[in-house]
């Protein structure tokens, strides 16, 4: 009997201590809200903001905010994270604008070859903001019942591929190539054929000789989805753009939240981006060095990338507006990247 009183009173005990850690952790209190998060793939560097935001929203209101990440395309394929959205499916996910650009038409300025993005994470991350701030774009993504909450902050893509390296930009003529949105037409320009592939397939698809190069973000998304593991060599200076996969928030759902954890949400996203900043970077420090000494490396010169700059940079954007222009106020979308002021480039 007295063993059943002392285990009693242990089990009470602990019980009280974390009700009271709970307290004492929970900076911010509510109800009990779960939510989950559409992504693709695997966790990797890319990810990392949004466990990050997992990770603290938990700790910020002892555990009453759980926004649970379900990766491997669980929720929803690569390209249907918009559609998810608009049928309430989940609550947040990351969309990327070159798979599905009719759902999302001012986004893929940001896919726009050769603009004003790569000097700093910092600059590029408010930049993103900005263009996610305009009218337009808001309008286009609550369509899908979708709010903006931030930016992946993409590296700049570079090529990485399997037999007879490119160390000439007029080697590409020819050349099967995973590139999408505008860094995917500038590669037409060279006379490569261009594939959207969705990430995922991409390892697939080099082994087996159906493509002979896959463009990402340089270098954490070639090593998460494996294709060092089939390559010969990786471009390293090239460097034609990027493209946009930001962390979109379900607008009702978002709608529905209580004032003080809409606050929070939006005060983590500074910590998140610079989770996102340190893993993108760890990545690049592992995966350089290795790089270096197993693949052949291209740099191509200044006057080649100048030369290419001009054949593909501004034409494209012209044509990008030209083709947008009944649709949307694309000049005024590409004005808020091209005229974009950051003094604080870190």
């Amino acid at each position: 009997m007295k063993n059943l009183k002392r285990m009693f009173a242990v089990f009470l005990m602990v019980l009280m201590s974390n009700f009271l850690a709970n307290l004492v952790l929970a900076s911010v209190d509510g109800p009990s809200v779960f939510w989950k998060y559409s992504l693709w793939g695997k966790r990797r560097a890319f990810t990392e903001g949004a466990e990050t935001l997992s990770k603290r929203l938990a700790e910020e209101t002892g555990g009453k905010f759980k926004l649970k990440i379900f990766y491997g395309g669980q929720l929803a394929k690569s390209r249907e994270n918009w559609d998810g959205l608009k049928a309430n499916s989940f609550e947040m996910a990351t969309v990327c604008n070159f798979y599905h650009p009719k759902k999302n038409p001012g986004l893929m300025a940001l896919t726009l070859p050769f603009l004003p993005l790569g000097q700093s994470f910092d600059r590029d991350a408010k930049l993103r903001q900005a263009v996610y701030d305009h009218p337009i774009l808001k309008k286009e993504a609550s369509k899908f019942n979708g709010i903006y909450f931030m930016t992946s902050n993409l590296p700049q893509y570079e090529f990485m591929g399997k037999g007879k390296p490119p160390l000439k930009l007029s080697d590409f003529k020819g050349m099967r190539v995973r590139a999408g949105g505008g860094v995917g037409t500038a590669m037409v320009r060279l006379g490569a054929t261009k594939m959207s592939v969705p990430a995922p397939e991409t390892y697939t698809l080099i082994a087996r000789g159906a493509v002979d190069a896959v463009s990402f973000p340089f270098t954490y998304a070639h090593a998460a989805y494996k294709i060092p593991e089939v390559a010969d060599w990786y471009t390293a200076n090239l460097s034609p753009g990027t493209s946009d996969c930001p962390y979109v928030m379900n607008m009702q759902a978002y709608n529905k939240l209580p004032k003080q954890y809409q606050n929070l949400l939006n005060s983590l996203r500074g910590e998140a981006l610079e989770s996102l900043k340190a893993a993108y970077k760890k990545a690049d420090d592992k995966n350089l060095p290795a790089w270096k000494k197993k693949f052949t490396e291209i740099r191509y010169d200044d006057k080649t990338l100048a030369e290419f700059k001009a054949k593909v940079g501004k034409p494209i954007w012209d044509e990008w507006v030209a083709a947008n222009k009944d649709q949307f106020d694309a000049q005024a979308v590409l004005d808020v990247i091209l005229n974009f002021k950051y003094s604080n480039i870190k």
